[in-house]
């Protein structure tokens, strides 16, 4: 599961769902409009600092941008099944 995109998703819908726009929020939060698009778009990685501000200023908890939110088990790579020792192919 990649973090940066869970993060980014997370924040872009919890801003819509408040109706604000990035710069509305960069107001809010004391972080520049670029930087809250970059979080956003999964381009950086915010200090667990840089989200409890940023939750701060949508009025919600820390741990709703971190929280799974079922599209990271469609993106993240299945793990190889792996053939215990001295198994044999079913042929």
């Amino acid at each position: 599961m990649d973090m940066r995109k869970l993060v980014g998703r997370n924040l872009a819908r919890l801003r819509q769902a408040q109706e604000l726009t990035q710069e509305e929020l960069a107001m809010r939060s004391g972080f520049s409009q670029q930087y809250l698009s970059d979080v956003e778009r999964g381009l950086k990685n915010p200090t667990i600092i840089t989200l409890y501000e940023i939750a701060l200023a949508l009025s919600v908890s820390h741990v709703a941008l971190v929280e799974p939110d079922g599209m990271a088990n469609e993106m993240a790579p299945q793990p190889k099944r792996r053939r215990a020792a001295g198994a044999s192919r079913i042929k």
